[in-house]
């Protein structure tokens, strides 16, 4: 599914010299694998997240992505999202004017049209938003409103749930998607997720925590810190750094 080898990358700082943030990521995710990583603020989690859906500020200078065999370093967003790949944001965008039924509508047949599919006609789109919905628990009035306008943290991700249920991608990254949820809005999106799981689809969880891993269970666990995976187990790992905390590991690794 996703294999990541040896992946340097930089991004332009401030006063326009080139940083390196991850130094050297190898990652191999197959198709019905979930992986968690693990780190501390500023080791290259969020980053990871946005070069794999092909934020332009970010720099490969080094290694290779691969999704199904296919090199997706040099394709553009949208030509990634049409290959798979998706990106829940931690922190969601607001989109105001652009109610979600709209926005629904044109993720779904920008990305179907970049596959050379036909487009769903409004009926069609309209029987699996309400389907969508109500196995979210989505009320009918969320999606007239604007896209994120006025949402609580949990409805945010709630709706970014709802996109990934809709777009169906293959792989599918979920950056600290927990953040500032409370334990039901936890549990409504954790639900979401598990609901996708399959042999075909893979799932990247990026996390400070381990609470939403006793939610979605990971298959494997990464620890990473300062731009590099410094260790990798199973669930077990996720325990284990809730009571040691990162700086024994980072000692070991040192």
């Amino acid at each position: 599914m996703i294999k990541i080898n040896d992946l340097h990358v930089e991004i332009e700082t401030d006063d326009e010299e080139q940083k390196e943030i991850l130094k050297g990521i190898t990652l191999d995710i197959p198709a019905g694998e979930v992986h968690a990583i693990m780190g501390p603020n500023g080791s290259g989690k969020s980053t990871l997240s946005y070069v794999l859906a092909g934020r332009e500020e970010y720099e490969v200078t080094k290694g290779t992505m691969e999704l199904d065999g296919e090199d997706i370093i040099e394709m553009a967003p949208e030509e990634r999202a049409a290959a798979g790949v998706f990106l829940a944001f931690q922190y969601p965008i607001e989109i105001p004017g652009v109610n979600m039924s709209t926005f629904l509508k044109t993720s779904i047949n920008a990305v179907r049209k970049q596959r050379g599919e036909d487009e769903l006609d409004a009926l069609g789109l309209l029987k699996l938003i309400k389907a969508k919905t109500k196995e979210l628990g989505i009320s009918d009035d969320m999606m007239k409103r604007a896209v994120n306008v006025g949402f609580s943290g949990g409805e945010k991700k709630r709706n970014e749930v709802l996109q990934m249920s809709m777009l169906e991608p293959k792989f599918a990254v979920l950056d600290e998607t927990d953040s500032g949820l409370d334990i039901d809005a936890l549990k409504i999106v954790a639900d979401g997720v598990n609901a996708m799981r399959s042999p075909e689809r893979s799932f990247l969880v990026i996390t400070h925590y381990q609470r939403l891993l006793d939610y979605i269970k990971p298959d494997v666990v990464h620890i990473l810190a300062d731009g590099k995976i410094i260790k990798t187990g199973g669930p077990e790992l996720a325990l284990e750094l809730e009571e040691k905390g990162y700086a024994d590991f980072i000692k070991e690794a040192a």
